[in-house]
């Protein structure tokens, strides 16, 4: 009887566990964190309602890369439909998840079967996002009721910032360094509060990967280091602050820094190019709750 009983237990631990798996198996590539050579995924992250009956398609993109970022230009690789294939979206995708960025407008009377579609397609690699008036996908695109702890009546009476771009030199020449100046204000509403440091593990702080036992090499084109990614994440300066990044243009700028405070109504950051092209810079005065939008051209020619 004790016998048959020990057999009964092996046997659950078995099923509740699964079969062993092979010595020589292959970890599984989905888990790999990769630099470079990887697709866009573009994101619909929800509708929203306008005072006027239209709609607001709120879009991001994930860009599965830990390091490389790239230029997609606005054409058959890089198109929303219908209406497009420029509906204001981004040509140069920053790595990893970039949450509600833009939004698409579509009319009052829109059906609730019409669809908003941007595809994106890296190294004949294809993807879509599908907008579309689901109930359930209607969102409040100020983040409900709460937003990092703020509280509703903050959220109320809030007013977005203001925001004003002092206009660039029609071109610059490479090699060159732009002083971005920007003029902010604010209601003082949220009041700044302290953020402890953090970053999100497992996404923005990929680890040293290790070979599986039995193989001979560690899987290449992967992050080595974690200061081989960007810094988002990070504590950030607290208050009304602006922040930069490259909308569409040819290559990366360089910010420094990234996001500036606003001091004395000013912000002052310095972009360096390394590539010429046309490009559009696009800075974001944000009071911790609400964000105001504004974008530069700029003109980059080689130097002579």
């Amino acid at each position: 009887m004790a016998m048959h009983l020990r057999l009964i237990v092996a046997a659950a631990v078995v099923l509740a566990l699964g079969a062993p798996r092979p010595a020589a198996a292959q970890a599984d590539p989905f888990s790999f964190k990769f630099n470079s050579g990887q697709s866009i995924q573009p994101i619909f992250e929800g509708w929203s309602r306008n005072p006027d009956g239209s709609v607001n398609m709120h879009c991001g993109y994930l860009n599965r890369n830990y390091v490389e970022e790239l230029h997609i230009p606005i054409g058959q690789d890089n198109r929303i439909e219908p209406g497009g294939p420029d509906r204001g979206q981004p040509t140069h995708f920053y790595t990893r998840i970039n949450r509600n960025l833009f939004s698409v407008r579509v009319p009052k009377g829109w059906g609730v079967k019409d669809e908003v579609v941007w595809t994106v397609t890296v190294r004949g690699t294809e993807q879509k996002a599908i907008a579309w008036l689901q109930p359930e996908w209607e969102i409040d695109p100020l983040g409900g009721a709460s937003i990092g702890g703020r509280t509703d009546q903050e959220r109320k009476i809030n007013k977005p910032p203001t925001l004003a771009l002092d206009p660039p030199p029609a071109t610059i020449t490479l090699p060159s360094t732009l002083t971005l100046t920007a003029t902010a204000s604010d209601d003082g509403i949220p009041k700044p509060r302290e953020q402890a440091a953090r970053r999100a593990v497992g996404q923005e702080t990929p680890p040293t990967l290790q070979p599986p036992p039995g193989t001979p090499e560690a899987p290449v084109n992967v992050p080595a280091l974690a200061g081989d990614v960007s810094d988002r994440g990070r504590q950030g300066p607290q208050g009304l602050r602006v922040s930069w990044i490259v909308w569409r243009g040819p290559a990366g700028v360089t910010f420094e820094p990234r996001t500036a405070l606003v001091k004395d109504a000013k912000a002052v950051v310095t972009a360096t190019f390394t590539t010429p092209g046309d490009y559009v810079l696009q800075a974001r005065a944000s009071d911790g709750m609400m964000s105001t939008v504004q974008e530069l051209a700029v003109t980059v020619v080689e130097g002579h």
